[in-house]
Parts: C-alpha cells; structure tokens; sequence
C-alpha cells in the first residue's frame, strides 16, 4: 500500500472546506512544533476549544504546552504514535506536516470520520483578500520562494515568505496584517493533508526521489506533487519544468493556465547564458549572481514566470537576484585556506542535491557524504562523482551503503563522523580543490537537524582558518 496518499476517509474532505465560524467549537491539534502552535493560537484567537496533542514531553514540548496553557488550551503530552487519538466530539483535526497520513493518529481520525487538515491548509482558509503563489520541489524549494518574495517587493507589492520555509501560515495569519502575496514553501507532507487549498499561482519546480522512506514509491510522491494544482481554477496559473512535463501531466489533471520553464527554447520561459528568456525576448539578465548557473538558473526562469502570472514585471527578477543572499546550508562558501575552498550544502539530504552540489563546484570535489538515507537507489550520482570528485569520506548510518554503491568510480573512505571526515578531507585535499559538505541524507543519526550539522561543519573549518593551520599536510 503507498503510504503517501489517504485510503480511508479522502471523501469527506472533498465535501466541505473548514467552517468561517469556529467559535465554542472543539478541534484537536496534532503536534506542538512551531505549526502546531501557530495553529492552536489561531484556534484561539477564533474562540475554539482547543486540545493539542505530542507524543515527546521533553523541554521543548513542556515550554510550549506552558506557553499554550496560559491562553487556557489543553496539552496533552507524551501521548504514545501507536495509540489512537482520543475519541471526543472534534470538530475536525489540524496536524503538522511531522505526522505522516498512514499514523495511527491520522489514519484513526479518518476512519472515525473527522476531518485531518495541514496546518497550511487552516491558514490558508484565514487568508482573506491575500493572493498566495506556492512552490513545491523536491529541491530548491526554499530557493525560490525567498527569490519570488523579493521580487514581490521590489515591484513595489507587500509579501511574506511562509509555509514549510519562513514563518507558519497561521502565524501569518496572526501576526503579518495586510499584504499582497503570500508566497508559500509546500511540501510533500503538507499536501497529503490538503484537500481545499488553492494557490493562485503554483509552481512545480522538479521532481525528483525524496522522501521515499515516509511516500512509499516515485508515483504516489509524484502524485502528491501534483495535489498542488487539483483545486486550481481555469484562472489560475500553473507553472511546471519543460522537461518534466509529459511525466507529470501522464498522471495529473491540471486546470490552471499552464507555463513552463527549463533550460532550452521548448519552455515558455528558458534559462540560458545568464539570461532569463521568454519567447525569444530576454527578460533578465542574472550573470554574476546566485541563479547564474544551470542549477538555479530553472528556478529563476520560474519565479519569472510567476511574476509575469501576478502581473508584475518580470524585469524586477534582475535587480532582485543581485541583491539575493542565499540561505545559510545551501552550498554556502564558508572559507578558503591553503587554496581549498570549504563549502556547507548541509540542507543536501538527496541525491539529486548532491548532483546539484557539484554541478555548482567549479573545482575538484572532496564530498562529505552520509547520515540518514532517505533513498534505496545512490546510482544516479556516480557519474558526476567519477567526473568531478576526487575522493569520498563517509559519514553516519548509510556510509557502509554509500561506499558500496560509488566505490567503484570513486575513492570512498568511511570515517564516521563529521569531525573525522573534516580532518581526513583537510589533510589530504590541495590547493584548487574545495571540500564540500553535501550529505545528501538526512542528519538525524548524529545531529539535532541540517543546521546543526552545518553549523558544527563551519565552526571546524573556521577553527582552522583562526588558528592558520595548513590544510594540507602533504607534498603533491
């Protein structure tokens, strides 16, 4: 059975989108992140009973239940994933993206007949007269919507990054007042909750393995994807990747005006030499800033494309991409020492992003590899490990793994953690070179999350870089 997509219960969402009027009604919240809490104090703010429920009970959890109860809501923690729910008169269910569909909690709710909805989902609800674009991807997400919401603003327009990047939309809700555009990050695991949302403007930027371990198979993550456009209208825009596009389209319907994007003149909108072309007009020139590569030069030519959707001048993308600092994780340059360049790609937990990574790296690789594997299949990397990586150090839970699949097209060396994968690469790589950070796995096997990992990674190298110590300890 996919694990990605509902089997008991999608009907009763297609039925009726949430109440306008919530007030003396009872919802339960499942989980007490930083959604979840967003969450019941919207709840709150619109007079509902609200009870919220989290299997943890450690510090994190008991702060914020304190911090939820003084507005008089109900925690309940440390209530065990492998036990129902609890039984009461809900109004309808409101969970965090952690909480897969096929949960005991989920999964019971559903077949009681309650309604489950994403925090994403709630929020948008609350939206009034704002118009919202989502972005959705297997990567680069993040990327883009920091881009688009730039842009957004240089064209004079109030916006908000939110969603599965930026702030939760119930906290946008609560907290942003009056503005234009949203432009919200939505994941894979937002949308098995969604069952209303509509964005205005939605954009598929690519879709490649991830999330497999929670999805269960490429077709069912796919078809989550695509959930992205199934509530869109004719009026509304739908914006996907050229290359993709007959894959896509095999399995979904989508009903919004359609644009594409990519990297050859068979797309609407086209990345090519550092300008952003739309039907045979350049529209940006983006040479000497972060999109200048064909990595992110796509997602450029679709934040493009948005902005012509909104009915703002694409034009604005060039002055918005040369002021564009790009987020912390993301093949960020850390230091150089010794002629080796360090660069941090911790938020890499795929490997697509790994083949992303080097594709951005003008010099020979040292990758860092390793964690927590989301994915059964490493192959698609080895050719552009054999063409542009000198050697391999592997780290965490899947390096034996890792090791058995690249080792014969690259040098793979099993070090275990980041500290001494650090060492290893400094001490063997030369001048020319850079050592590079991309996991392409998951960090919860030795770290809190993927900015811990960065963060440990950059407070070595910059140790290092402190102390002048030489990164090489070896003639070449």
């Amino acid at each position: 059975m996919n694990q990605g997509m509902p089997t008991n219960g999608a009907g009763l969402h297609s039925e009726a989108g949430i109440p306008s009027r919530l007030a003396g009604r009872r919802v339960l919240v499942l989980g007490l992140g930083r959604s979840g809490v967003a969450a019941a104090e919207l709840l709150n703010d619109e007079g509902v009973a609200v009870t919220v429920l989290d299997s943890a009970q450690g510090p994190a959890q008991r702060e914020a239940a304190a911090r939820l109860a003084r507005r008089g809501i109900e925690v309940r923690l440390g209530w065990p994933l492998e036990r129902p729910a609890p039984d009461e008169s809900w109004e309808f269910a409101v969970t965090v993206p952690g909480i897969p569909i096929a949960s005991v909690w989920i999964s019971e709710l559903l077949r009681r007949g309650v309604r489950v909805v994403s925090e994403l989902e709630y929020g948008w609800s609350r939206r009034g007269s704002v118009r919202v674009a989502a972005i959705t991807g297997s990567n680069g997400k993040s990327t883009a919507v920091k881009l688009l919401a730039e842009c957004i603003r240089a064209a004079g327009a109030r916006s908000v990054p939110a969603g599965n990047y930026g702030v939760p939309v119930c906290e946008v809700v609560r907290t942003h007042g009056t503005l234009d555009w949203w432009v919200l990050e939505v994941s894979s695991f937002q949308l098995e909750t969604c069952w209303e949302f509509r964005p205005d403007v939605g954009v598929v930027l690519n879709v490649q393995p991830n999330h497999l371990d929670r999805h269960g198979d490429m077709a069912t993550y796919r078809a989550l994807k695509m959930r992205l456009f199934a509530q869109q209208r004719p009026s509304d825009a739908a914006i996907l990747p050229q290359e993709q596009l007959h894959e896509l389209l095999s399995t979904s319907l989508v009903r919004g005006r359609r644009s594409t994007f990519g990297i050859t003149p068979a797309a609407d909108w086209w990345y090519s030499a550092d300008r952003i072309v739309h039907r045979g007009t350049v529209r940006a020139n983006v040479r000497g800033t972060w999109m200048g590569n064909e990595v992110l030069g796509p997602a450029a030519a679709a934040v493009a494309a948005s902005l012509d959707a909104m009915g703002l001048p694409p034009e604005v993308l060039e002055v918005a991409a040369h002021r564009f600092e790009p987020l912390p994780h993301r093949c960020s340059r850390v230091a150089e020492l010794d002629g080796v360049l360090y660069i941090n790609d911790s938020k890499s937990t795929t490997v697509a992003a790994i083949i992303a990574a080097l594709r951005q790296v003008d010099r020979p690789v040292r990758l860092i590899a390793g964690g927590r594997s989301k994915e059964r299949d490493f192959t698609a990397a080895t050719p552009w490990l054999a063409q542009r990586v000198r050697a391999v150090y592997l780290i965490g839970e899947a390096a034996e793994e890792l090791a058995s699949a690249w080792s014969g097209v690259v040098p793979c060396i099993v070090c275990g953690t980041l500290s001494a994968a650090i060492e290893r690469a400094r001490r063997e790589a030369c001048a020319g070179e850079a050592v590079v950070l991309s996991p392409g796995c998951t960090s919860f096997d030795q770290f809190r999350d993927f900015e811990e990992r960065g963060e440990t990674f950059e407070r070595l190298v910059r140790q290092w870089v402190q102390n002048g110590e030489p990164t090489r300890q070896r003639s070449e």
